[in-house]
């Protein structure tokens, strides 16, 4: 499947792409996206940025260590400080989302952003800017009547080199809309398809989008939240960049009794 992985050219004809998303959201709920428009220079500045930030110590990144972002859930993690199905992850993080004032609402909120580099701050604000252009062009083709204000979470995942017996993270869906996912070109990443677990290609100047829970519950499950999983590479370390573009956080969700917000803080 890796070499017939579904690819969808954002310039091109509306109605060609509108299709050929359709068929990805229905057949895998995975598909590489091209033509986004987005700058290859600041994707190349954050990587390198990121890159610069997790060489550091871990005692001046816990500088700013997500305890110290408080309900804004915003900051840095080390290695197995966060859990999927109850194990610790193979990965350190950094955890950004909409730059606020102080809100008294969960997920809201100033980020934490390092002393060094001092650039990262920029090239972040600049990065969720342009990803949140991709994200909206890509939902008014799956779900024209869906809007408002999405709430917009950006990580930056390192994952340490390993074996290929280890888990940088375990096998987990997407809780939001969409998901953007810049990858660097180490590989590892899998989803599970019809036919088991396959490779998400890396392929220069592409984004991975895949759909989440939510948008499979607005769906009715026409549009499948696939699971995915990322395995460790033996003497290779990995950089991932995901983008959530998630449903307003006061948005009803569909068969359950509150918001999206109130099912984001659940998990």
């Amino acid at each position: 499947m890796s070499n017939n992985f579904p690819i969808v050219d954002l310039g091109g004809e509306p109605d060609e792409v509108a299709r050929a998303i359709d068929i990805a959201c229905r057949e895998t709920g995975f598909f590489l996206v091209t033509g986004h428009g987005v700058d290859a220079d600041l994707c190349s500045t954050i990587d390198a940025l990121a890159r610069e930030f997790f060489a550091l110590d871990d005692a001046e990144k816990a500088e700013i260590a997500m305890e110290r972002g408080g309900h804004a859930w915003r900051g840095w993690f080390p290695v197995g400080g966060e859990l999927t199905s109850g194990r610790p992850d193979l990965k350190e993080g950094l955890y950004f989302g909409e730059e606020r004032p102080p809100d008294p609402r969960p997920l809201h909120g100033p980020n934490l952003f390092p002393r060094r580099p001092a650039e990262l701050r920029g090239a972040v604000l600049d990065y969720m800017r342009a990803l949140t252009g991709v994200g909206h062009g890509l939902l008014r083709m799956i779900v024209p009547a869906l809007v408002g204000d999405p709430t917009l979470l950006f990580r930056i995942f390192h994952y340490p080199a390993g074996d290929a017996a280890s888990w940088g993270v375990g096998e987990h869906t997407d809780y939001g809309l969409l998901t953007i996912l810049m990858q660097d070109d180490t590989g590892g990443l899998q989803l599970h398809a019809r036919s088991g677990w396959v490779e998400v290609p890396p392929v220069p100047g592409a984004f991975v989008c895949n759909i989440g829970d939510v948008l499979e519950r607005i769906t009715g499950g026409t549009y499948a939240s696939t699971a995915h999983r990322v395995r460790t590479l033996s003497g290779r370390s990995r950089l991932s960049f995901p983008f959530f573009f998630d449903p307003p956080f006061d948005m009803a969700v569909p068969g359950t009794d509150g918001t999206y917000g109130d099912y984001l803080i659940a998990k």
